[in-house]
């Protein structure tokens, strides 16, 4: 006598978890290319990141460069920039939060909280000022240059006014200029974007 004859279910359990698990896998092989193509492609992943060279920007000058559709003011600020940033009374501020995402804790919006420090171990200055250059109140670009009445930027649009540091001080704009992920990769290049970990 046979051993599947003593036990006549063992071969049709056995059957049934093979089928299941064939089944298991072939599901999964046909299911993995459709969620595989909701990743993003290459091209997409090579723009979610900029370098920038920023070494003829001047102080007192600025650079705006065009990323993730947007732009995006790097602000070499003078020392009277900086002294006026910083000489702001956090409750003068309409906006208190400093919107920089590269603060884990978000931040007051005090100026030292919406700069970018330096490469290394380099003094931070306060110089360097990275913004998304789009006003907060409906999507026009803000004029730079010391424009406005705080010496910041001006939204020609309906008349946003930011002080040197990005902040709103008068207009309909709710919210201060927003700070992007950004970094000094070496002395003189700023990565735009989320480095990878």
């Amino acid at each position: 006598m046979s051993h599947a004859e003593d036990n006549p279910s063992s071969r049709r359990d056995f059957l049934f978890y093979a089928t299941g698990g064939v089944g298991a896998v072939a599901t999964g092989a046909a299911a993995w290319p459709l969620i595989n193509q909701m990743n993003p492609s290459a091209d997409v992943q090579a723009a979610s990141t900029l370098r920038v060279d920023i070494a003829g920007v001047e102080v007192g000058t600025q650079l705006t460069v065009l990323f993730l559709g947007k732009p995006v003011f790097i602000r070499h600020r003078t020392q009277e920039e900086i002294d006026e940033a910083l000489a702001v009374d956090l409750g003068d501020l309409i906006d208190d939060d400093a919107r920089n995402a590269n603060l884990p804790d978000g931040g007051d919006g005090s100026d030292p909280n919406r700069t970018l420090p330096p490469f290394g171990d380099a003094p931070d200055t306060g110089e360097w000022l990275v913004m998304q250059g789009v006003c907060t109140h409906l999507g026009c670009v803000p004029l730079g240059d010391g424009a406005g009445d705080y010496g910041g930027w001006f939204c020609p649009c309906h008349g946003s006014h930011y002080d040197t540091s990005g902040r709103i001080r008068r207009g309909p704009a709710p919210e201060n200029l927003p700070v992007p992920h950004a970094a000094f990769v070496d002395e003189i290049t700023i990565l735009l974007g989320e480095q990878e970990a």
